[in-house]
């Protein structure tokens, strides 16, 4: 699977994809991911990738033009806008861009990017969650390493992704426990240590269930 992520700070994705699975994968021709610098589709002198608001207001927003002719000239598969606007992104998201084998992603910057980009370019618009950044790259890394993670061959053990919050049924992961069994009074549920598997399967079935209640109601409605 390839990424392809443009923005106009390329140098911030250096340590991000250095690391980790996402280094791994790179490494073993998993997925590709290619940072463009979005001055480079402007014509002016001083490379201007923004201007002033029409209708006056706070800030600065990307320009459209330098972001449709990157575009153009990529040609991707998919491409995705990111920005506080967008609809939330989510591990059935994640799941989805997945099967795509190439997708790439506009970071948005200053007060955000002029709406021709989302209405007429991009194929859709998402967002990290309810806060703003300032800016797409941060959001983009942990859209990359979400996605990557689910390509197949990516992970040691792809039964990782099925028992993990927010797979399905969309509960949180249950607690989880290591040695040693009790750590300074604080002891491992005696299930866990029991060896029936079928009492083990409930208690975490049982304990994720009540941890989403407490944690994140709102996925149990």
């Amino acid at each position: 699977m390839r990424f392809d992520i443009l923005t106009i700070f390329p140098d911030f994705f250096q340590s991000p994809f250095a690391h980790g699975i996402v280094a791994k994968a790179i490494e073993a021709h998993l997925i590709d991911i290619k940072i463009h610098d979005l001055r480079k589709w402007t014509s002016d002198r001083h490379r201007t990738v923004d201007d002033r608001p029409f209708g006056g207001g706070e800030g600065m927003l990307l320009k459209p033009q330098p972001i449709f002719e990157a575009v153009e000239s990529i040609q991707p598969v998919h491409t995705i806008l990111l920005s506080a606007q967008g609809k939330k992104f989510d591990q059935a998201t994640a799941r989805r861009l997945a099967g795509y084998t190439e997708v790439l992603l506009i970071c948005g910057r200053y007060e955000g990017v002029d709406e021709r980009v989302a209405e007429y370019l991009a194929q859709e618009e998402l967002s990290v969650g309810d806060f703003v950044l300032s800016g797409g790259e941060l959001a983009a890394a942990m859209l990359v390493d979400s996605i990557a993670r689910l390509v197949p061959g990516v992970l040691g053990n792809q039964d990782s992704t099925i028992h993990e919050s927010f797979s399905e049924p969309a509960l949180l992961d249950c607690p989880q426990y290591t040695r040693p069994a009790d750590f300074r009074g604080w002891k491992v549920p005696e299930v866990l240590i029991g060896g029936n598997h079928e009492e083990i399967r409930r208690w975490r079935e049982r304990a994720a269930r009540e941890k989403t209640a407490r944690n994140r109601p709102d996925l149990l409605q």
